[in-house]
């Protein structure tokens, strides 16, 4: 097939490849705690690991986290240990975000944590974060449905100023999946009790992007709420510059400019694909499209029991003896 034969990419494909730019293209190496990758780590990282081998053992085709500590609290203190020298030393540009907010680290993610990590520093080891993100949407009797959008504070540590979906926030240590969407929503937007009852649990998309802070394999635990016409979010946490109620077509706009945050926009395209605004049949590059809002990362990270080189498309290139 020659150039000209090729079907042109739509401009929501390119979109798509954008917030999924490192599973497309690139190569780590595995992570590896207790025998199970829960990572991959990039070459720049891999360099400063050499300078601590009493915790990270670098190998050729993977780098493991010392095997001789044996629990969550030592392996949870050994990393911070050098995750605290490598902030105090200004190794990373992550790491000037550090929020003393943890995240969990396991092998799948309905398995007992292996240790946790400040959540700044989880891109650096490629560690697989979950979220929470709430689309806020109303059925407008003038201009149908209409969707809330927010602007992240100017303060933010990561994507100031860009347009965001209704509420998000992270997974932290200690909190379920429901719990975090409800504490979001009363933290980020005012929603109150008597309408995040009304909380619809929508399923899941996942991504996996790479920019100079690190590597972001991201699952997202995606929810819908419709509002009443009346009802008008207001942050509580100072996280939220302003809010905007758009219309479908001028909120597929906004989330194909330049202005909104990257990897939030999985959770805006299901949302319009499930409620039939994007289609196979106004969209040429439908499927695909589909297809990467939904990366396999339990899949990808599921070599429990081999040393594996991991190329970003998901393939072991290389497997080794067991560990």
């Amino acid at each position: 097939m020659t150039d000209s034969d090729k079907k042109p990419m739509s401009r929501l494909l390119k979109l798509a490849n954008k917030f999924n730019c490192f599973y497309l293209s690139g190569e780590c190496r595995a992570f590896v705690v207790d025998g199970q990758q829960v990572g991959l780590v990039r070459p720049d990282v891999m360099k400063e690991l050499l300078n601590y081998p009493q915790v990270f053992q670098v190998h050729p085709e993977y780098v493991q986290l010392n095997p001789a500590f044996r629990d969550y609290a030592e392996r949870s203190a050994r990393v911070e240990e050098v995750l605290r020298e490598w902030r105090a030393g200004g190794k990373f540009i992550t790491l000037r975000g550090w929020r003393e907010e943890c995240y969990e680290v396991r092998a799948q993610f309905n398995t007992p944590p292996l240790f946790k990590m400040d959540r700044s520093a989880t891109c650096l080891f490629g560690i697989r974060k979950y979220g929470v993100d709430i689309n806020g949407y109303v059925m407008d009797p003038v201009k149908g449905l209409s969707i809330w959008l927010q602007k992240r504070s100017p303060n933010k540590q990561t994507w100031p100023g860009y347009w965001d979906n209704m509420v998000s926030g992270g997974l932290s240590v200690g909190y379920g999946i429901n719990e975090t969407a409800i504490k979001e929503a009363g933290e980020e937007a005012s929603i109150p009790n008597n309408l995040i009852a009304k909380l619809k649990s929508a399923g899941c998309v996942s991504l996996f992007f790479e920019s100079e802070r690190g590597l972001f394999p991201n699952t997202e635990f995606v929810y819908d709420l419709e509002l009443p016409p009346d009802f008008v979010p207001s942050n509580n946490d100072g996280e939220v510059e302003t809010f905007e109620l758009l219309p479908v077509n001028e909120c597929l706009e906004r989330i194909l400019s330049s202005h909104f945050k990257t990897t939030s926009v999985p959770v805006a395209l299901d949302f319009l694909i499930r409620h039939g605004y994007i289609t196979a049949e106004n969209e040429p590059n439908f499927i695909e499209i589909v297809e990467l809002l939904h990366i396999p990362l339990q899949t990808i990270y599921n070599h429990p029991q081999k040393k594996c080189k991991i190329a970003a498309n998901g393939e072991a290139i290389e497997s080794l003896d067991r560990i």
